[in-house]
């Protein structure tokens, strides 16, 4: 999640999309169906047609995500040109690398820690994510609803011409590169502070080129707004996506669908959102909900408290946050801090959360992970004592966290922590 002095998380991420949109129903192809051999004494019968080959959605999911396309689809011959099958191969690799590194990991360790949590979390709120669906998805896999919010514009689905686009390619990737190693979307000014503490030239000189990369492919594609990597995601996760449609939130907090037009030039009151519908392999139905939202209590008061209305709708809710830039540290996001800590039976959190002062103690149950270090320098006024006190108690020694993540997010640099509250809130 990116913090609000800043425009864009990386400029492949701000530019609002251009090119028209697909669809946002499900469409799907019907192959047409076999010929049908007649009965002696009846007519044929009616045969229904073999199930779509794939939802035209998916397909485009898909493409953006380096992986095959269905047989029947518009972009198979778009496929077959080397720049996607370059962007293929690039892709491959670079998730082949991050499975490996971090997924494994993340699954092992959650399956462990947060197994009774996973049980009991239908519902995942991830405030300040941006288009992050890939850490929530890694963290609660089993979860059929996902609420994200961020500061990013909707965006909306690539067009042909987007898609036609050989520059697509390098814009995608310079949008990707800091999640993947970094585990989190980075904005530009924090670059070298990433850095600093334990300078790598090599690492840096490849964060620069990325940049720079991202800034050429930005001069002739826009793919501003999540629901490109979100789409992405979902295909790199093993969903298959089955529907997208645009959303907008009432001052009720009811949620209705939106045109295009109102997501790519959203009033000031207006909070703009895209739903997307999921299907994992086995099965399992899942709704994934972007709101674009400025959640600082004086925003909130423009919107009519729209969001968190909406998200008071849900349930008990579990609330992940990571890489958050301390804002519900600051007395001016105590809505959302209070909603969060209302609501929610579990909160899995980095440092860059809520802060440890806003807990009431005989309210929650505190597991630590990792290891407690003092915030990046670019955030250095949101060290908490309280935490290096919980991190150096040796009778209640912290658990190990075996990937890293947040700001601070080298392997044993790490931290998390997973509150769960005492009394569970009512439904």
């Amino acid at each position: 999640m990116r913090f609000p002095s800043v425009k864009a998380v990386f400029p492949a991420l701000l530019v609002l999309l251009s090119a028209c949109s697909e669809s946002t129903s499900t469409k799907t192809e019907q192959p047409a169906a076999p010929p049908v051999a007649a009965s002696d004494t009846t007519a044929a019968a009616v045969v229904t047609p073999p199930a779509p080959d794939t939802a035209a959605i998916h397909n485009v999911a898909a493409f953006l995500a380096g992986l095959p396309v269905s047989t029947r689809s518009e972009l198979k011959s778009l496929a077959a040109q080397p720049a996607w099958q370059a962007h293929a191969a690039d892709q491959s690799q670079s998730w082949d690398k991050y499975h490996s590194t971090r997924t494994t990991k993340i699954e092992a360790w959650a399956a462990t820690e947060l197994d009774s949590v996973r049980a009991a979390s239908p519902t995942v709120f991830y405030p300040f994510s941006g288009p992050d669906f890939l850490n929530v998805t890694t963290m609660f896999p089993t979860s059929a609803t996902y609420v994200l919010l961020g500061l990013e514009p909707v965006g909306t689905v690539p067009g042909p011409a987007t898609l036609e686009n050989s520059q697509l390619f390098p814009a995608l990737k310079a949008s990707l590169w800091s999640v993947l190693n970094f585990s989190f979307f980075r904005t530009n000014d924090m670059a070298v502070e990433l850095n600093s503490k334990k300078p790598d030239s090599n690492t840096l000189s490849k964060a620069n080129s990325i940049v720079k990369t991202a800034e050429r492919a930005n001069q002739r594609v826009n793919i501003g707004g999540v629901v490109p990597l979100m789409l992405l995601f979902a295909t790199r996760t093993n969903h298959q996506v089955e529907a997208l449609r645009y959303v907008q939130l009432t001052p009720e907090g009811q949620l209705t669908e939106a045109d295009s037009a109102i997501i790519r030039k959203p009033g000031p009151k207006t909070v703009p959102g895209v739903e997307i519908k999921l299907r994992t392999r086995s099965g399992q139905e899942k709704t994934v909900l972007y709101f674009s939202a400025d959640i600082s209590d004086w925003k909130l008061g423009t919107t009519q408290d729209a969001v968190l209305k909406y998200v008071r709708t849900l349930g008990p809710l579990t609330t992940y946050v990571k890489s958050a830039t301390y804002l519900m540290h600051k007395s001016y996001f105590s809505k959302v801090r209070n909603l969060v800590l209302e609501r929610s039976n579990y909160l899995l959190q980095d440092d860059s959360g809520i802060a440890m002062k806003y807990f009431k103690p005989t309210d929650w149950q505190f597991t630590y992970y990792g290891t407690y270090k003092r915030p990046i320098n670019l955030f250095a006024k949101q060290y908490q004592p309280e935490l290096t006190a919980a991190y150096t108690d040796k009778a209640h020694p912290p658990r190990p966290l075996p990937f890293g993540t947040g700001y601070n997010w080298r392997e044993n640099d790490s931290n998390l922590l997973l509150a769960r509250r005492v009394t569970p809130v009512a439904e």
